[in-house]
């Protein structure tokens, strides 16, 4: 039986109360791009400039049935232009956030690594799921499976320091990091122990903030209170993480994709780190998804607008 996936709800519903986010679509050229993009549109989550080939796009529309309305065109020749001219839009200031349509992620992100004309800021780019998972009562956020392929020490600081503001942008209470490991003690022949002891003690020393760290932990004592308790663990974040730190991309991308096929979670997949949101979606989301998807941005360009604020105040 398909879950109701409340979380979800809540957050679109939430970001319905929110301005359209303007978003740059790179190469929205097929079905599920589109009808994605379109449905975000209707539901005021954002306000899509779509950008590609026109041909290409409005055939896409055609054969699916789609009505693209009055929706900006960008016409480029092809998705590596319609990737470099989303991210100049970012640049002109027509829009404050990125979305993948039908390219591929690495032709999307490497117009915004790009040194000299793309989206970097002083932190790590990184990427995080937030799953709604059947039977939990809080969102997970899960990092990093999708960027970084075996990041170091100095990159997994920012990879939870992305997923800490995630959390907060998301209006989490507190954010609970666990980093993870097979196992909850240090291991000088488990390197993602050391990593994880050294996590916390960058957070001890304010090199990450906003955040309450523990690491190693093992999955189980991490989001289970009862496996935290017998293992004798006592932290405030054992048993109780909201925001999960794997210790690699594989590790990563087998959690997420295990609770979405073995436990009917749905993965809503944001990159963090760039000078705007960046909406990742899959062939394999759901509607509901790749929605919850642009909700995720739209709460974290709040964030961004806010802070800003606050600095010039």
């Amino acid at each position: 039986m398909e879950h109701k996936r409340e979380k979800y709800e809540r957050l679109i519903a939430f970001a319905r109360t929110l301005p359209p986010l303007p978003t740059a679509v790179a190469h929205p050229c097929d079905h599920d791009s589109l009808s994605s993009v379109i449905e975000a549109a209707n539901l005021h989550l954002i306000a899509p400039i779509l950008v590609g080939p026109r041909v290409k796009i409005e055939a896409a529309a055609r054969e699916a049935n789609l009505d693209l309305g009055d929706l900006p065109i960008v016409d480029v020749p092809h998705s590596h232009a319609a990737a470099e001219m989303a991210v100049q839009l970012v640049h002109e200031g027509k829009a404050e956030a990125l979305m993948k349509g039908s390219l591929h992620t690495d032709e999307l992100m490497a117009a915004v690594v790009a040194r000299a004309t793309g989206l970097r800021t002083e932190r790590r780019v990184s990427h995080c799921f937030v799953m709604d998972v059947p039977e939990h009562d809080d969102p997970l956020i899960i990092t990093d499976a999708a960027v970084n392929i075996s990041p170091t020490l100095d990159e997994k600081r920012d990879i939870v320091q992305n997923a800490i503001d995630l959390a907060y942008a998301l209006r989490f209470p507190a954010a609970r990091v666990a980093i993870l490991s097979a196992m909850e003690t240090v291991n000088s022949k488990v390197p993602s122990t050391l990593d994880a002891a050294a996590l916390c003690k960058m957070a001890d020393r304010q090199q990450i903030t906003g955040g309450i760290l523990d690491g190693p932990l093992a999955l189980d004592n991490a989001i289970s209170e009862e496996a935290a308790r017998i293992k004798g663990i006592r932290s405030p974040v054992a048993g109780r993480a909201n925001v999960l730190v794997v210790p690699d991309l594989e590790a990563g991308n087998l959690l997420a994709k295990s609770l979405s096929f073995l436990a009917g979670a749905d993965a809503a997949g944001i990159v963090l780190g760039a000078k705007v949101p960046i909406i990742l979606t899959s062939r394999a989301d759901s509607v509901m998804t790749r929605l919850a998807s642009c909700a995720v941005a739209s709460l974290v360009a709040l964030a961004r607008r806010e802070k800003l604020s606050s600095a010039i105040v």
